[in-house]
């Protein structure tokens, strides 16, 4: 199966693989509103939004972001229960998951 249109767009080459590769696939676009940067993550239905927000935010932020300032949200609706899986959540092949920080920083 092809990876969906929107998974391509404005992504890196390299894609981030999370949990089982056994069964279905999610491809989904993972992007990081500060840094205006997105990465394609495939990942299992099963996995945890909580373990692809640490896999994307070690991507972003190589030399390391508290994971705790950070909140995920899906179809503009923050995900209160980062323990839920993708499944659980709602997110879908081709869906995008938008990393914000949880505060607002002061610009200098």
């Amino acid at each position: 199966m092809t990876a969906p249109f929107v998974t391509e767009l404005r992504t890196s080459d390299e894609v981030v693989k999370v949990g089982g590769t056994d069964g279905d696939t999610l491809h989904l676009r993972v992007q990081a509103a500060e840094l205006w940067d997105a990465l394609r993550v495939d990942a299992s239905p099963a996995t945890t939004i909580e373990t692809v927000k640490k896999a994307a935010l070690g991507r972003f932020f190589p030399d390391g972001e508290p994971v705790t300032d950070f909140v995920v949200k899906l179809r503009g609706y923050e995900i209160l229960d980062e323990s839920a899986t993708l499944a659980a959540a709602g997110a879908k092949d081709g869906s995008t998951l938008l990393l914000l920080r949880r505060r607002r920083r002061p610009v200098k």
